[in-house]
């Protein structure tokens, strides 16, 4: 089945709240013909655009070629958090890679925020960065183990923008009597994720970077001049980077087996006006530490954005009431507020959810599944590969060096397992495990 129709119509943005205030875009034309560049990008959300950008930047000739609008897929739907080091934590990572390529992991992480960070101000992108991120801890024990790794990582890493909080503490901050503690990140934020990724179109189309709209890949042929084909139009090119994440179907089999589309949901409220104060007492994300996470923060309007709940299908179910569960769950006291805007969108995660950098074929790269942390990872993988292109790969070998395995199953299995998976998993959440 093809994500990139089932749920959504062509080239519209779905009805969220990130579309009803995004900032001005003019429609880019469709591919149409031949054409050439040394590279072609295929996706525009955030690992595409940023490619495009860093290659424009570098004076090679780039083509975008979007399925739908730029920023159509999850980098215009997410909770917009961007967050602190990799998905993974430095103590996973210390054991999977090594405390060296740990701390360059880390340092990468640091260098995607700043990036995130610089590019909004150097291009004068419509999108605010907000500072602040909270975890917010069920139980007792993932207090503990929080305020543990915030010590690690101010002792084995130099980072001290973790605030430890008690139970007293997190309620004062979220309003919400549910956790029993957590911490703040200042040195992590949060941004309107679509006029992100508008920002980063223009700044790669005012660099030279060419974006197709409404030109949906078909093929690609790998190989010393790679051509990509869509249904009216062809590139041939030096190099293809593909930026496709959950949509990029069976364009190359052998990311897509790494890489699995998964669906996730957020609501809108009415604005809550005087009553923001006491859902978020800061101007701060937060994220929760349920398997399914939990996520949320207030619009420059004040509405609660709440993102939550999980299905298991192709098409999305009911969002609302898949999501106004754990929002009531943790905010009761919204029970009469009125919900303005529903969407999901289609991300993707790997088995051990870190990235999926790889060169699946000849003249081809590819950076994916960035599992729910892909606000600042998208960015940096864009201008890694770049940096690979221009010929330093040392940041792209490093993500690749990742141990990244296939999916169980194959083709037909690999959905219902991660159907048996993630219902085990959610049944943890639901019984406090």
């Amino acid at each position: 089945m093809n994500l990139l129709h089932v749920n959504d119509r062509a080239g519209e943005y779905p009805p969220s709240y990130y579309a009803a205030t995004r900032a001005e875009f003019a429609p880019c034309a469709p591919l149409t013909g031949e054409a050439r560049a040394e590279v072609c990008i295929i996706g525009a959300g955030y690992t595409g655009l940023s490619a495009a950008l860093h290659l424009a930047e570098k004076g090679l000739s780039v083509l975008v070629l979007e399925a739908h609008r730029v920023g159509f897929g999850a980098s215009g739907r997410n909770g917009g958090q961007v967050g602190s080091g990799q998905r993974q934590d430095q103590v996973w990572l210390e054991k999977t890679v090594g405390r060296e390529d740990a701390h360059r992991m880390w340092a990468l992480a640091e260098d995607a925020k700043a990036l995130v960070k610089g590019l909004i101000a150097k291009h004068q992108m419509p999108v605010t960065f907000h500072p602040g991120i909270a975890h917010a801890c069920w139980s007792d024990a993932k207090v503990r183990d929080t305020h543990a790794y915030g010590e690690k990582l101010h002792r084995d890493y130099g980072y001290d923008q973790l605030e430890p909080l008690d139970r007293a503490g997190i309620q004062r901050l979220i309003g919400s009597k549910v956790y029993k503690g957590g911490e703040v990140d200042r040195g992590a934020g949060h941004v309107h994720p679509l006029n992100y990724a508008i920002g980063l179109a223009q700044a790669a189309q005012k660099a030279g970077a060419v974006i197709h709209e409404m030109s949906e890949v078909t093929r690609l042929e790998p190989g010393a001049k790679p051509v990509v084909y869509t249904a009216v139009g062809h590139v041939t090119c030096n190099q293809v980077i593909l930026a496709a994440n959950g949509y990029l179907g069976n364009l190359e089999p052998t990311v897509a087996a790494k890489v699995m589309p998964i669906n996730n949901f957020i609501v809108a409220t009415e604005p809550l006006g005087d009553r923001a104060r006491e859902i978020l007492s800061e101007p701060v994300a937060v994220a929760d530490t349920k398997f399914v996470v939990n996520y949320w923060r207030l619009s420059e309007d004040n509405r609660l954005l709440f993102g939550g709940g999980e299905s298991y299908g192709y098409r999305f179910p009911d969002v609302i009431r898949t999501v106004s569960k754990p929002m009531l769950q943790v905010y009761p006291q919204l029970k009469d507020t009125r919900i303005d805007y529903v969407w999901g969108g289609t991300l993707a995660i790997t088995i051990n959810r870190m990235p999926c950098f790889t060169r699946p074929a000849q003249n081809v790269m590819s950076a994916s599944g960035y599992s729910g942390h892909g606000v600042a990872m998208a960015t940096l993988a864009g201008k890694l590969m770049a940096e690979a292109v221009a010929g330093n790969a040392a940041g792209f070998d490093l993500m690749a060096r990742l141990p990244q395995h296939r999916f169980p199953g194959g083709a037909a299995l690999r959905w219902p397992l991660l159907v048996m998976a993630m219902t085990w998993y959610s049944l943890r959440d639901r019984l406090g495990l």
